[in-house]
C-alpha cells in the first residue's frame, strides 16, 4: 500500500440514512431555500442546519420533523434552550405544525414533542424516531456533562437534526461533537 492508498483509507464516508420528499408535499409557507435545505436534511437523514439568525431554522426544523413524523410514523423530540419551547409551539402554529410541550416522558402525544434541555433525563430514546437539537451549540463543550447525555441519548435514533444560528465554523471541537452527535465519528 502506498502512501496515497493510505491516506484515502483513513477516509471516513457517510452514507445518507434518510428519505426523499417531494418538493410540491413540503409546507408552501417556506421559501424555496427552505425547502431545499429541508430536502436535503431528510436525505442525509442526520444533517446539521447551521443557519444564521433571521433565515427561518424554526420553521425549517418543524417541517423536518413533520416529515419524520408523517414518513416514520414515529415521534420527534425537539429538544431547546429554556423559554424556547412555547416559542417554537407558537411558531409552529403559524405553519400549521402541532408542537406538544412536554416536560416528562408521560406528556409525549403522537407527533412532534418538545422539552427543555435540562429535562431531557425525563425520557427514553425509544419514544422517538427523530431528534432536533434547537440551538445545537451546546455540543460545543467539549467535556459537558450535557453534551454526552444528549449524544448518548440520540444514538438509537435514527433521524438526528442539529440546528444552531451560531455555529463557530473554525471550531474543530464544535465540529467533532456534532460528528459524534451523528454517529460518524468519536470526539
Amino acid at each position: 500500500m502506498n502512501y496515497e492508498e493510505f491516506i484515502q483509507s483513513k477516509r471516513i464516508t457517510v452514507k445518507p440514512s434518510g428519505f426523499e420528499v417531494d418538493p410540491a408535499a413540503t409546507n408552501r409557507q417556506l421559501f424555496p431555500f427552505q425547502r431545499d435545505i429541508v430536502r436535503w436534511a431528510l436525505r442525509r437523514g442526520k444533517a446539521a442546519v447551521f443557519a444564521d439568525c433571521g433565515l427561518g431554522k424554526t420553521p425549517m426544523q418543524l417541517e423536518w420533523a413533520q416529515k419524520v413524523v408523517e414518513n416514520t410514523g414515529e415521534n420527534v423530540l425537539i429538544l431547546a434552550p429554556l423559554a424556547v419551547s412555547q416559542q417554537t409551539a407558537r411558531e409552529g402554529e403559524k405553519f400549521g405544525i402541532t408542537v406538544n410541550i412536554c416536560k416528562t416522558s408521560k406528556d409525549v402525544q403522537p407527533g412532534i414533542n418538545i422539552a427543555n434541555y435540562e429535562r431531557l433525563h425525563h425520557f427514553s430514546p425509544d419514544q422517538f424516531g427523530g431528534i432536533v437539537l434547537d440551538e445545537s451549540s451546546i455540543l460545543k463543550a467539549q467535556f459537558g456533562l450535557m453534551r454526552h447525555e444528549i449524544t448518548e441519548f440520540g444514538k438509537p435514533i435514527p433521524y438526528r437534526l442539529a440546528a444552531s444560528a451560531t455555529p463557530a465554523p473554525n471550531d474543530l471541537v464544535e465540529l467533532i461533537n456534532h460528528a459524534e452527535f451523528f454517529g460518524i465519528m468519536s470526539e
